[in-house]
């Protein structure tokens, strides 16, 4: 049985990588002026000529990268949030998280200028400081996963009222720029963007790998993991620290993208039901659901190209909905 399960939970990251590769390549194929596929190959091994390789390498790699890097982030850290806190609405777009590193980033942008790295830090320590003060308001005696939801929507509302205001305090074109970002955006992407994030993930991921060691100890609830030797309160502030980090990192890359962090964990472990909280499954759920929301919103919505954030949304909200609607009829969240 366990093996039976294990080959489940492989071949669903097989095929879930396999489809990333194949939306990344229709992605770099397909534009204003389409590539072959074989060009796309060529270029990426420096075989194109100048004019592919500026298209390919140039205009829309780093793209398709920053989707990728971002929805993996995003997918892993809602995973991380609803499997510590064992509530489906624990996610950094609902409770508060995004909301925190969207006004720090406006706050330094209208305020300052500030842009590039600066931008980047100051969205990740919006991001910190939220959860922060959510930990701080929700802790008592335990952090229990309800009151932390509760906690964080309020304190999402507040910092979302706050950027409300910096937007209305500032000029015309400054605040289209901000409203843009705050949609969650991929238009524009350069290398810039990209080598910041990867430069996180790779610090990230390594440190949520070793702090997902007591993951499944805690998913049995505080008094069990306890039993069973589980440092429950420094786990538990480690894992919740990579999981704030890596919605911060992907949040000051591309903006607030919503709902992907919501929907992702729940796909994931459906697909693989054996495999506990489902992190990988969530992270590449994540890289492709931005990838093909990205794509749509290029290619597939009218004439005009969205923010990837529309088309997320559009995919989300439904399912919020329908989550609220269930927890309604059965009295629990979850």
């Amino acid at each position: 049985m366990r093996r039976a399960r294990r080959a489940r939970g492989l071949t669903v990251g097989l095929v879930l990588a396999a489809a990333l590769l194949a939306v990344s390549c229709v992605a770099l194929s397909v534009g204003d002026l389409d590539v072959p596929l074989r060009d796309v190959i060529g270029a990426l091994t420096g075989a194109a000529d100048p004019g592919v390789h500026f298209i390919v390498i140039e205009l829309r790699l780093p793209r398709v990268l920053l989707g990728l890097l971002v929805g993996a982030a995003f997918g892993l850290s809602g995973a991380l949030f609803q499997a510590l806190l064992r509530n489906p609405l624990a996610s950094p777009d609902v409770i508060g998280i995004s909301q925190g590193a969207a006004a720090a980033a406006v706050m330094a942008s209208l305020g300052f200028a500030v842009s590039g790295i600066a931008l980047s830090a100051a969205a990740l320590a919006g991001a910190l400081l939220s959860a922060a003060a959510i930990h701080a308001l929700a802790r008592r005696g335990h952090v229990s996963g309800a009151r932390f939801v509760l906690v964080g929507v309020g304190i999402g509302a507040a910092l979302s009222s706050i950027t409300s205001y910096l937007l209305t305090r500032s000029q015309v074109a400054e605040a289209q720029n901000a409203l843009l970002w705050l949609t969650g955006s991929l238009n524009g992407s350069t290398l810039a963007q990209v080598w910041p994030l990867l430069g996180a993930l790779l610090v990230l991921l390594p440190l949520t790998a070793v702090a997902a060691r007591d993951l499944e100890a805690l998913r049995l609830g505080e008094d069990t993991a306890a039993g069973l030797g589980t440092p429950v309160a420094r786990s538990r502030l480690a894992l919740l620290g990579c999981a704030v980090a890596l919605a911060g990192v992907a949040t000051a890359a591309a903006g607030p993208v919503a709902f992907v962090a919501f929907v992702c964990a729940p796909i994931a472990r459906r697909l693989a039901p054996a495999s506990g909280a489902a992190l990988v499954p969530a992270a590449l759920t994540g890289a492709l659901l931005v990838t093909v929301a990205d794509f749509a919103a290029q290619h597939l919505l009218w004439s005009s190209q969205f923010p990837v954030g529309v088309v997320t949304s559009l995919i989300g909200a439904p399912y919020l909905l329908w989550l609220l609607a269930r927890a309604n009829r059965t009295g629990r969240l979850g």
